[in-house]
């Protein structure tokens, strides 16, 4: 099935060549040619029916007949040159011309002015003025007037016209001048406000297309409705929300595409008064929020459905309560920091006197340790203020892995039999140097301090998932693994099993993971524990 198209299309005909005439000119040239062709058929059938007792053709009635069947294939022929679309202007001033020459000639064989067909050219000059749009409006009625004064002169000098029926042919090239005259000021009117549509349609387009990218780059899903629930324009986020947009026919109704979303949005428009809550969340791809406005003023005219990604705000909300954590634990640490240092100082002091006893190194060894442990718990919480600021770099895995393994060992003193690493890829990834460091270091002492201290006991391994572009980096023990009990409080802060611990360092290890777009969780396996941590490839980025 297509899918709506969403970006807007500017739709303008517009010439290929600029002094091509639009489409409408020509149309109105072929109507214009479609009433020549009617007057000339009228005039051949009312000469073939009444003869010439209508006073057509009284002066020479032969002379009527042909000209008026060679006015009609004219006329017919005419349709031929106007398909062909070439030279507009030309064709016009031709037929104009042509029109001007037969109806003179048809009035000469009538008898003159007193035939009354010179009104004929009344009509003709003022189609004219419009279709040309005021060009050669007044030269055609100069032509006509000087047309209609040449024949009644003839009729003067070698028929016995009267001369005193000048007034009338004066009249009626006066006649001639008035309606060129007001079809050429129609005509401007006509080009002003065809240029003004013009502009405005172009406008238009333009801020379709402007109000297009706007939506298209919006971090939200947005949904354009009209009055009937019918999906006008969408952006890629809403599909990437609520799924790809299909149709089974031209247009596609919100109902069709989200059930859910049509119903909020049909209560939505029966409450004009009050407010409307966010609808909860639309299980379709994501979690998603929703909220309406209306196009207008009224809500049963169109409506606008911006759809948020709950994942983002979650997202938004961490950010934000890290920044407040950071801002408590700077604080925190000129708080603690130096009346710490302070009770540490003066512990090694105490510690160093020869008159101490036994009891009171003991209780200064208490004191010390607590110490040490406070001042790790301050360093463990800055860490976390920094978790959000990440500085990502490109590098391959398996060359910071084996480096790693080689300083853990040495830092922990240790076999490095003991880490066993398997590489299985050796892709590149985007993290921050340090902060993968930082939860390395934190999942490895882990790993020591439950493992069996044998070769192989801690096991890192790598791969990658390809569908996804995602590299998996798991680190194995072989000890007793976590307790079922205890497994959904391993990320919370605080949370210990270890005396001499803090409590959170896999609960920055995974704040420091989100940081940097990945993801750490516990996995569970028949025997020991496994941690492991999905990051995006540096193709991803």
């Amino acid at each position: 099935m297509a899918s709506i198209q969403p970006p807007l299309q500017l739709a303008l005909n517009l010439p290929a060549r600029p002094n091509e005439p639009p489409d409408s000119y020509w149309r109105s040239l072929a109507y214009f040619n479609g009433y020549r062709f009617i007057v000339a058929l009228l005039l051949l059938t009312v000469t073939a029916v009444f003869g010439n007792s209508l006073a057509f053709g009284a002066m020479d009635f032969e002379l009527f007949v042909y000209v008026s069947a060679a006015y009609v294939m004219f006329s017919a022929v005419c349709f031929l040159p106007i398909a062909s679309r070439r030279r507009f202007h030309l064709q016009l001033s031709l037929q104009v011309s042509a029109d001007i020459l037969i109806i003179v000639v048809l009035m000469f064989a009538s008898g003159g002015i007193s035939s009354g067909l010179g009104l004929l050219l009344l009509s003709g000059l003022a189609a004219a003025g419009l279709i040309s749009r005021g060009r050669w409006t007044l030269f055609y009625a100069a032509l006509a007037s000087i047309a209609v004064l040449l024949e009644h002169t003839v009729q003067v000098l070698f028929y016995f016209g009267i001369t005193t029926q000048y007034v009338q042919a004066g009249l009626l090239s006066i006649g001639y001048f008035t309606t060129a005259w007001v079809a050429h000021t129609l005509a401007k009117y006509l080009v002003a406000t065809e240029q003004l549509a013009a502009q405005r349609e172009i406008d238009l387009a333009n801020m379709a297309e402007v109000s297009q990218l706007v939506i298209q780059d919006m971090q939200d899903g947005v949904l354009v409705v009209d009055e009937r629930g019918i999906i006008r324009q969408y952006n890629v986020r809403a599909e990437a929300m609520l799924g790809a947009l299909r149709r089974q026919s031209r247009e596609l109704s919100l109902k069709q595409y989200s059930p859910v979303l049509a119903q909020r949005l049909q209560a939505w428009r029966k409450n004009p008064v009050a407010g409307f809550d966010p609808m909860s969340t639309v299980v379709l791809n994501n979690k998603v929020s929703a909220r309406f406005m209306p196009v207008g003023r009224s809500r049963k005219v169109g409506a606008v459905i911006f759809l948020e990604d709950q994942t983002r705000v979650q997202v938004q909300a961490r950010q934000m309560k890290l920044a407040a954590l950071g801002r408590l634990t700077a604080n925190i640490a000129h708080e603690i920091r130096n009346p710490l240092s302070a009770i540490s100082h003066a512990t090694e002091l105490l510690q160093e006197e020869p008159a101490v006893n036994d009891t009171v190194a003991r209780l200064l060894n208490i004191i010390h340790d607590n110490s040490q442990r406070l001042d790790r718990m301050v360093n463990d919480v800055l860490k976390l203020n920094r978790a959000d600021r990440a500085h990502r770099e490109v590098f391959r895995l398996g060359d910071y892995l084996k480096t790693f393994t080689e300083q853990f060992c040495q830092i922990e003193k240790v076999s490095q039999a003991l880490v066993r690493l398997e590489l299985n890829a050796d892709p590149e990834v985007s993290f921050d140097h340090s902060h993968l460091n930082q939860v390395m270091w934190n999942l490895c002492r882990n790993a020591l301090r439950h493992c069996r201290r044998q070769n192989g006991s801690i096991r890192i391994a790598v791969s990658e998932v390809s569908s996804r572009n995602t590299v998996k980096l798991d680190v194995v023990d072989d000890g007793p693994g976590v307790p079922p009990a205890l497994r959904n409080q391993l990320f919370e802060p605080f949370f210990t099993t270890v005396g001499s611990g803090t409590g959170l360092g896999l609960y920055i290890a995974r704040e420091v993971c989100e940081a940097n777009d990945a993801t750490l969780d516990y996995v569970e396996t028949p025997s020991g524990a496994q941690f492991t941590i999905l990051c995006r490839g540096a193709g991803s980025f």
